[in-house]
């Protein structure tokens, strides 16, 4: 066993490291998928993948950290616990589910201190058919001048045109405008790219692989940034469909305890997004059952979550900011996305675990 706190690490780099320790202790098999680029003290980055069950069971539960690279700070604690938990993995093979953690689904955001892939995309909207017209984000264009000024702090013009905007249109206006994802703006925020980015072609890899064999298969994406800190959203993930979103409530729901939002019926904190990476397991692994969350946890107020994005992505475009700018901003980042004290990290790690239970004893309902 290891302790919560021992379960979160400090740089992708440690992260990596126990993930993979943990693995091996376990005496699980551990397939790597080396990513083109570095991280930001030369080490190695990988899409690391590890199995924990036979390779023809009929149930399938994915367990993946880092989509949004800098968001793994905390995912990666959470598949840490989880393979050290031995009263989880003695549950999992119980109901006969197997477990496939994939580790960094982005991993250089997750060392870079990156919402975004190497190519500046949000993998989350990156899930598109490519040769077919991409989805127009006519509410961005209205706020994109707006979102990365020429300086940083930005101007008294640019904050009281961006405070203008919320006080007469909303902050779920300005969240919307920004988070729903565009394809027009390469540096911009949200950018869903225009090809599939490497993270979305390995994942696809690893999905044929593991789950072309499952009958049933549920997946919990760990994310962080929106809501109550501390608190786990657990937003339904899948097609608009009225059974398998009551599948989902009837696995993860706890009878109300823990209720599964939708941002199809408007409950979810997260605005109405496009491209998203779970239309993946519809085209690779289309035998299967699917159900399937985003476990969110709250870190920081919504306002102060997306004015970290901003900073960052203005240093992303202007490399010759001063250090002391540079490192100002990305601890601003990290901060926004994890909470670095032992409470927020117990209360992750107790909403995780129980929609890991629910989640084995649901692939059996």
């Amino acid at each position: 066993m290891i302790g919560i706190t021992e379960a979160f690490s400090a740089s992708y780099a440690r992260a990596r490291t126990q993930f993979l320790e943990a693995a091996a202790l376990a005496g699980l098999p551990i397939e790597s998928h080396i990513h083109p680029l570095k991280g930001r003290d030369g080490e190695d980055l990988a899409m690391d993948v590890v199995r924990d069950g036979p390779a023809d069971a009929d149930k399938l539960l994915i367990v993946s950290s880092a989509c949004h690279g800098v968001e793994g700070y905390c995912g990666s604690g959470v598949q840490v616990f989880a393979l050290h938990d031995d009263a989880w993995r003695d549950e999992a093979r119980a109901q006969g589910v197997a477990v496939l953690y994939i580790h960094a689904l982005n991993p250089y955001g997750f060392s870079h201190i990156r919402r975004t892939t190497h190519e500046n995309v949000d993998l989350n909207r990156n899930f598109h058919d490519f040769s077919r017209p991409l989805p127009v984000n006519e509410a961005y264009r209205e706020v994109e001048p707006l979102l990365l000024p020429p300086e940083w702090p930005p101007a008294a013009d640019n904050v009281a045109a961006v405070q203008r905007f919320i006080a007469t249109r909303g902050e779920a206006a300005w969240q919307a405008a920004i988070s729903q994802g565009q394809h027009e703006f390469a540096q911009g925020l949200f950018f869903g790219g225009t090809a599939p980015t490497w993270s979305n072609h390995t994942l696809r890899q690893v999905l044929r692989q593991h789950g072309s064999r499952a009958a049933r298969i549920g997946w919990i994406d760990l994310h962080t940034g929106l809501g109550p800190s501390g608190h786990g959203e657990r937003i339904y993930a899948g097609r608009d469909d009225s059974e398998a979103i009551a599948r989902a409530r009837q696995w993860w729901g706890g009878n109300g305890a823990t209720p599964i939002t939708s941002f199809y019926d408007g409950t979810s904190t997260s605005a109405f997004l496009t491209g998203l990476m779970w239309t993946a397991i519809y085209d690779e692994c289309p035998q299967a059952q699917y159900t399937g969350i985003a476990m969110e946890y709250g870190t920081l107020p919504i306002l102060d979550m997306m004015q970290a994005l901003r900073a960052e992505h203005w240093l992303h475009i202007h490399p010759e900011a001063s250090p002391a700018l540079a490192a100002q901003i990305k601890a601003q980042m990290l901060a926004a996305f994890y909470t670095d004290t032992d409470a927020w990290k117990g209360q992750i790690i107790a909403q995780a675990r129980q929609a890991l239970f629910q989640a084995a004893q649901g692939l059996n309902l």
